[in-house]
């Protein structure tokens, strides 16, 4: 088998989001936000539950009012997951929610207004232990780097996120993680690539208003991986104007792509053509809605046809090859037995569930014999 491209991270600083390590050596966290209005407490609620489900590591909640500061306060109550409060311009939001027991604020402190606001700001996130996000959008820079720039580009960027980041250094304040999001890929890299090499925080990617589920994919995999790939970005969001559930799915499976995180069923499927003994696409589809709630690693390989599935199948933790009268199970690199059709969905998901159980016993042996 090809060996795999060690990817060599960016040596960051490490900050807590909550429970959540994000830079240095911690796993590449991936982020949500809700789309909920945040003074609806039971919907936000109901949405970062079913966010908590699919494995969002953190979960950004919207706070431009102090009523809806009020609700967070509610909201932070009833969940599990780390929150990061997004508030603009008035500083006493970001007073309430830090109170309120936000995880993490998401400010710009040069958006702040006066001196005596910013400082108020800086010493209610260190006395809570609150770091802060540094959040720069090309749709929203400063009027004087419009002016200086004529438009939007990866310099302009850069030296916004520089001023913010010189702020927090006055306090000495170090606690904070930065994002410097375009909707355009090619400025979104070179705005992260020319940061990446001035700062030491952590940085958060992401491409904004990235756009549908479909294109906005593309161009978050695009981007993100481009970047993840040589070593920059320590946590991602990506942002689809669908159900904040598939922002997670993405992420996620972007960093399995690149052997980054490990979780859930990857599954390996052909694209089908008329060589297929069974009916690929369906099958794939019915197992990937049922075995959703896995978060173990596994593989699990489903070939239609006799060219490339043994060879796919063997590489898989799980795997099927269509074959003519009976269809062909692998496990562990080794045939296993023969599928019949109507028999496939259900059998796979036996065979994944039985191998994810043996997973578990033997992650819960090695805990007892450790503790021995």
């Amino acid at each position: 088998m090809e060996p795999e491209i060690s990817i060599q991270r960016r040596k960051s600083r490490q900050i807590h989001v909550g429970s959540v390590p994000v830079g240095g050596d911690a796993p590449i966290s991936v982020q949500s936000m809700t789309n909920t209005d945040t003074c609806d407490v039971d919907a936000t609620v109901a949405q970062i539950r079913r966010l908590e489900e699919v494995g969002a590591d953190i979960v950004r909640v919207s706070v431009p009012t102090m009523d809806a500061a009020e609700a967070f306060g509610k909201i932070r109550k009833q969940v599990q997951a780390p929150l990061v409060a997004d508030i603009h311009y008035d500083y006493k939001i970001a007073l309430k929610v830090a109170d309120e027991g936000a995880d993490c604020l998401r400010i710009n402190p040069g958006n702040i207004g006066r001196e005596d606001r910013v400082r108020a700001v800086i010493q209610s996130a260190r006395d809570h232990g609150v770091p802060i996000r540094i959040g720069v959008n090309a749709g929203s820079l400063e009027k004087e780097l419009q002016r200086k720039y004529g438009e939007p580009c990866s310099d302009a960027l850069v030296e916004s996120a520089l001023r913010h980041v010189e702020i927090l250094d006055r306090y000495d304040f170090q606690e904070f993680k930065i994002s410097v999001k375009a909707s355009n890929v090619f400025m979104t890299l070179q705005a992260y690539r020319k940061l990446a090499t001035q700062v030491e925080q952590p940085l958060h990617l992401g491409v904004t208003e990235a756009g549908t589920f479909r294109s906005g994919t593309v161009k978050s995999a695009v981007a993100l991986g481009g970047l993840l790939l040589e070593g920059i970005g320590d946590t991602i969001r990506i942002s689809l104007a669908t159900d904040p559930v598939e922002e997670i799915r993405v992420g996620f499976d972007i960093l399995k792509s690149l052997n980054l995180r490990k979780k859930g069923v990857n599954i390996i499927a052909c694209p089908s053509c008329s060589r297929q003994n069974f009916d690929v696409i369906q099958t794939v589809n019915e197992l990937e809605a049922r075995l959703e709630d896995i978060n173990e690693s596994v593989d699990l390989a489903v070939i239609g046809c006799l060219v490339n599935g043994p060879g796919e199948a063997r590489e898989a933790d799980v795997g099927l090859t269509g074959g003519t009268p009976n269809n062909l199970s692998y496990e562990d690199g080794q045939k296993s037995h023969h599928v019949k059709q109507e028999d496939l969905v259900s059998e796979l998901e036996r065979m994944v569930r039985t191998k994810v159980q043996k997973m578990r016993d033997d992650e819960a042996k090695g805990i007892i014999a450790r503790s021995e």
